[in-house]
């Protein structure tokens, strides 16, 4: 069998009437009703963006209304990753992925200590998930924290709407009765653009991640960090000092080190302009420094270059980014909706360009030429993967190693 050719897989004409159907159907739940795989809630949901297009389904978490902007990621496994990655904080994940829960989840595969998504939009929820060694079930998880999930949406429709209208904000509700007037709070939230949200999801107080006798000390500065980020540090040798978003760079500089980490992080790099500050003069150490996602983006704005809010970002497991050092290609895991201006990076002193992303020639990764400084918008840590990034935890620990030196 074709597979690309099945209708069953594939018919853009039947995503194209569902999306006219949801678009303009604001009582009618039968259709969504019959698509949904059985929940333990059959009450039934929306989806409400902020242009006031309406997309149906059926309750499968907590009742009630949950805001934030909409996005999609298009990995096929990784989910609890998803979740609980602190870069989401504030965003309504829709997953392109049918099935959502299938495997359960477990404890050493969370990124953060819960889930940090706004809500969750699928198209069918698994609340018995397969996996012998699961240490529970997704919708535990879901319960516990009272999160809105809604199942049985047209997720393919919904995604090609976001794809071609861009990301915006949206709300997700089991107050179906209610729209019109959730439409008014929706209107008051405010834009990811401009929002400083990495204050939201920082650690309280400084921690240890590590072997403390071992052979490298990192001082981290927590925007959001992923848990796989210090495991593939600590696997390395590392010993990490992890530390508030609000740390001075006095306190930060004073924990004796061989280099720093900036870490991922949700929210709009360009509204931290005292993190900016902070960055230029950590890098005034000229120690090593390595920065993911939205420490890579900190990076460019304290050497003067611009960020951008993209139409509808980068979220999933398989793009392509070309390493123009190496010439070779990676496959690599993305999560952002900012990117750096790639006219200021091809202007700018002393920051060259290391890492292109192939589909849209946007910026993935820089260098300092006169500092051991070096950053990638994507993330090498991805868990469950790809690993094919990797190495620049190799790099980073080759500098650290070079400053002892």
């Amino acid at each position: 069998m074709n597979w690309i050719h099945c209708p069953f897989f594939f018919n853009a004409s039947f995503s194209l009437t569902t999306q006219k159907y949801y678009q303009k159907t604001t009582a009618n739940l039968t259709f969504a009703n019959n698509m949904s795989q059985p929940s333990t809630s059959s009450k039934p949901a929306a989806v409400l963006l902020a242009d006031g297009t309406v997309f149906y389904g059926i309750s499968t978490g907590a009742d009630g209304t949950a805001v934030g902007e909409i996005c999609f990621n298009t990995g096929m496994t990784g989910y609890q990753e998803i979740f609980t990655d602190p870069s989401y904080f504030g965003q309504i994940m829709v997953t392109t992925n049918a099935h959502i829960g299938n495997y359960g989840v477990m404890d050493d595969e969370a990124e953060s200590d819960t889930i940090k998504i706004a809500g969750l939009v699928c198209r069918n929820f698994t609340h018995k998930g397969s996996r012998t060694a699961k240490s529970a079930d997704l919708i535990d998880h879901f319960v516990k924290e009272n999160k809105v999930a809604i199942t049985g949406v047209d997720t393919r429709a919904l995604v090609r709407y976001i794809r071609k209208e861009g990301a915006m904000n949206a709300l997700i509700t089991t107050e179906v009765d209610r729209l019109d007037a959730l439409k008014e709070e929706l209107r008051n939230a405010p834009s990811m653009e401009g929002l400083e949200l990495a204050s939201k999801v920082t650690t309280n107080e400084p921690f240890y991640f590590g072997n403390e006798s071992a052979t490298y000390r990192v001082a981290a500065m927590d925007f959001g960090i992923k848990r796989n980020i210090l495991r593939c540090l600590a696997e390395r040798d590392c010993y990490i000092k992890v530390f508030p978003s609000h740390t001075s760079i006095e306190e930060f500089t004073s924990w004796p080190c061989d280099g720093y980490f900036l870490s991922n992080g949700p929210g709009d790099p360009a509204s931290m302009e005292k993190e900016h500050a902070f960055v230029s003069a950590l890098i005034e150490k000229k120690r090593p420094v390595f920065g993911i996602c939205l420490g890579h983006q900190l990076i460019a704005l304290s050497q003067g270059l611009s960020t951008y809010k993209m139409h509808h970002g980068h979220r999933g497991i398989n793009h392509p980014i070309l390493n123009t050092t190496t010439g070779l290609g990676e496959i690599s895991s993305q999560n952002h909706g900012f990117a750096v201006s790639p006219d200021d990076v091809k202007n700018a002193e002393g920051v060259e360009l290391t890492h292109i992303h192939l589909n849209d020639q946007t910026v993935a990764g820089i260098r300092m030429t006169d500092f051991p400084v070096f950053s990638v918008q994507y993330h090498p840590e991805s868990a469950p993967g790809p690993h094919d990034s990797r190495y620049l935890f190799d790099d980073f620990i080759n500098l650290l190693k070079s400053y002892k030196q």
